[in-house]
């Protein structure tokens, strides 16, 4: 693309309207393209700059949210060559994110202003429709559209192909789903046709299923670095380290990822109702409002598993989701707990040493 527009980027009214709003007109736009520690990449309609955020905006920030991640609109201002500061982020129209590994309540940002996941998900080992759920509840719970692409197609038979879609059609509705093949490009044209100037798809997918590969068919180059698939794990290599925001010649925007090893689930009560809607519908009709869907009698959830109406893989993979949700929540409320009562510490000792001070 010889010139790209903040409109190339996703830049919208509804931005624009915020920035007249907050009297932040002597700033440039800027987009975060990509994130290393504290330092961003911030690509504007005319260049990528090297920035940090100004000290207000560092030591004010409570948590990860106040923070930009990739995919942020920022107001900024260059102050030498190719390098920027960041003085605001704006406000997001969603963001994904997951349970932070080895960490105590504490969010990680995948992603921010997603339209669309495209979930990506290799038809050899790594086919799991319980994870496909749960990369599905995290779309929902940000209100992003989903789409279900089924790499390495090349690797199986069409019999087995058929078996695989259908037992994914049987637990999942009304998702796309497409099949690709990368060496001969099969399916490839379907994500094209999907993908619109303007708007922003993340790739979302475990190590090694194929991701990297997609987004260079998708971008027409080698950008992103792959490996040839392991005979010993049956696996593509991981290569991607960290989250890039790439703007595609023939429009859209593409957000790759590192591979996810574990998809921790944070607060996604109504992603939850999203994906398993049949469960939550079911859960209308029992007997009595507050039935756990165990053993009661006059249970419409227990009922439809006795039938067969409802999967009895589905509702065990909603019940472990839900689980993970409430236990979050509550170390969330906790933690919040615990930083009220050492604040009101600090503030004792401070206001002491003040008194022993005169």
């Amino acid at each position: 693309m010889a010139t790209t527009t903040l409109q190339d980027l996703g830049y919208n009214d509804i931005l624009e309207t915020y920035r007249r709003e907050q009297n932040m007109e002597s700033f440039s736009v800027g987009r975060v393209i990509l994130e290393h520690k504290d330092r961003y990449i911030v690509k504007t309609n005319c260049k990528e700059l090297d920035t940090e955020l100004i000290g207000n905006l560092r030591f004010t920030a409570e948590n990860r949210y106040d923070l930009p991640a990739v995919g942020d609109w920022v107001a900024i201002s260059e102050y030498d060559e190719d390098k920027a500061l960041i003085h605001a982020i704006y406000p997001r129209h969603s963001i994904i994110e997951r349970q932070a590994i080895g960490k105590y309540a504490h969010p990680q940002i995948i992603a921010t202003n997603v339209d669309c996941g495209l979930i990506v998900q290799s038809v050899n080992r790594d086919f799991n429709i319980n994870r496909l759920e749960r990369y599905l509840t995290i779309c929902n719970a940000s209100k992003v559209e989903s789409v279900i692409v089924l790499s390495k197609i090349d690797l199986i038979d069409e019999l087995t192909l058929k078996t695989l879609l259908n037992d994914i059609k049987k637990r999942i509705k009304n998702v796309p789903i497409i099949a690709i093949n990368n060496p001969s490009k099969i399916g490839l044209d379907k994500i094209k046709a999907l993908i619109n100037s303007g708007k922003t798809y993340c790739l979302l997918g475990s190590s090694g299923v194929g991701k990297s590969t997609l987004l260079n068919l998708l971008i027409g180059e080698e950008h992103m670095q792959t490996n040839v698939i392991s005979k010993h794990t049956d696996r593509g290599k991981h290569i991607t380290t960290h989250r890039e925001l790439i703007v595609l010649e023939h429009g859209g925007i593409i957000i790759d990822n590192p591979g996810m090893r574990e998809i921790g689930i944070t607060k996604v009560s109504e992603g939850l109702d999203m994906t398993f809607d049949i469960i939550t519908e079911l859960s209308q009709h029992c007997k009595f409002k507050n039935c756990t869907h165990t053993s009661e009698k006059g249970c419409a959830i227990l009922k439809a598993l006795e039938n067969g109406v409802l999967d009895s893989n589905t509702y065990t993979n909603f019940q472990k989701i839900e689980k993970e949700s409430a236990f979050f929540e509550s170390s969330i409320q906790e933690k919040k707990k615990k930083d009220k009562r050492l604040g009101k510490m600090i503030k004792s000792i401070q206001k002491q040493r003040k008194q022993n001070k005169y």
